[in-house]
């Protein structure tokens, strides 16, 4: 008989992150749109402010503009000489008298403080200040907020909510993006349905291309999806080149393990390479990584469990990370863990890293999903995260173990 070659090792979960990410390059293409439409989108250059913010000294609340050294009596009389709503500009105060002001109002020239309207006493022509201010009390100072020229958005920003509003603070119209990421994703598998089809005996319906598209379309990316592919290695290898074509990654669900009928391997194999093959995560061991080759260079692949578990945590820990690297987000993109207490017990440790699904108890602790089988997608909706929990790992109730919300994990 002969002799079977030895079975490489599998790769760990950092191992194999950090394969991906070295391979990760930011897609070409830059394009200027309306800050408007930017929410989402990644910034392809530094944004500098070009005005100081504030552009001038300006209150913070409402209240009366004062020169200090008038108050230090800690109950003050002055005469009222104007009043300054925000947007419009006050005379220069002179001494013995102060300024009615409301909030982001600039401040008169010779004013040095403004006074809490709660501390002061209008008494009709005049106020009556019943506090000693500091020089500088509630003023805003030009540029404390912002300086002119610098930088405020650097290159590699995904823009949320409050960059369009920095961005808007400092006049930016529009900004400088890179384009989005084009990907091709298909599902294989002669056994898959679409919802309002029928169910053939044996046949399962098709959530992963529910899941997997709701993923790609949270993070910006450009969709073409090409179906279900049926089981025949002709028939993938024939998607894999039409969907290189254009594309910038190409995401399959299924066929990614060694059965007679799991035909991504060799049909990524035969249209390209394939760089990674097994890894030490539970769920999600068989995954695939590589390129498939086009007229103009290659797209990358991703080739993803069949299990509805196993495909979207396998996105949410490989195909996240890589898919930020290639929008040319520059900050770290492993999600941040948290250190929870458990409130279960799982005293059978796996030999591969696990990742549990877990919600959050009314006591702040983690409860365990009571089914962890790969397919059990309720296991995902009722989760509020996952526990990564590491190779040969037992866990006693009270450990403190690593909590990964999913709101660290879709963004």
């Amino acid at each position: 008989m002969a002799e079977q070659p030895a079975r490489k090792p599998m790769l760990s979960v950092r191992e194999a992150l950090d394969f991906l990410l070295s391979a990760a390059r930011p897609v070409e293409g830059i394009e200027t749109i309306p800050t408007l439409e930017a929410n989402g989108r990644v910034l392809a250059q530094d944004q500098a402010s070009t005005l100081n913010v504030p552009s001038a000294d300006n209150t913070q609340m409402d209240g009366y503009a004062v020169r200090a050294a008038d108050c230090a009596s800690g109950s003050a009389r002055l005469h009222i000489a104007q009043r300054i709503p925000a947007g419009h500009v006050g005379q220069p105060l002179a001494s013995g008298s102060a300024a009615r002001i409301f909030t982001g109002a600039l401040i008169p020239e010779g004013a040095d403080a403004v006074v809490m309207q709660e501390q002061c006493e209008a008494d009709g022509e005049h106020v009556i200040v019943k506090h000693a201010p500091r020089p500088g009390e509630w003023i805003r100072r030009t540029g404390e907020d912002i300086v002119a020229g610098s930088v405020i958005l650097p290159a590699g920003t995904r823009l949320r909510a409050q960059e369009l509003g920095l961005a808007a603070s400092v006049g930016l119209a529009s900004l400088p993006v890179r384009r989005r990421v084009r990907v091709a994703v298909f599902f294989t598998g002669d056994e898959l349905a679409m919802p309002g089809e029928p169910l053939a005996p044996g046949a399962i319906y098709n959530s992963n291309r529910f899941t997997l598209r709701g993923l790609l379309q949270n993070f910006g990316c450009e969709i073409s999806d090409f179906g279900i592919v049926p089981d025949s290695l002709d028939a993938t290898r024939s998607t894999l080149r039409e969907a290189a074509r254009g594309h910038d990654l190409i995401i399959t669900s299924g066929g990614v393990s060694v059965g007679e009928e799991d035909h991504i391997k060799p049909a990524v194999e035969a249209e390209g390479r394939l760089n990674m093959w097994q890894i030490a995560v539970k769920p999600g061991k068989p995954l695939a990584f590589g390129e498939v080759r086009r007229e103009d260079g290659s797209a990358f692949f991703l080739g993803l469990p069949g299990n509805p578990v196993s495909s979207f945590i396998t996105f949410l820990l490989f195909v996240r990370p890589f898919l930020l690297r290639l929008q040319g987000v520059s900050r770290p993109v492993e999600p941040r863990t948290y250190p929870m207490r458990a409130d279960f017990d799982w005293p059978k440790a796996d030999r591969r890293n696990e990742f549990l699904r877990a919600g959050i108890n009314a006591e702040g602790g983690l409860d365990l999903f009571p089914n962890q089988g790969s397919g059990v997608l309720t296991s995902t909706v009722w989760g509020e995260g996952l526990i990564d929990n590491p190779p040969g790992h037992p866990i006693a109730k009270g450990d403190t173990v690593r909590f990964i919300p999913f709101a660290e994990l879709q963004h």
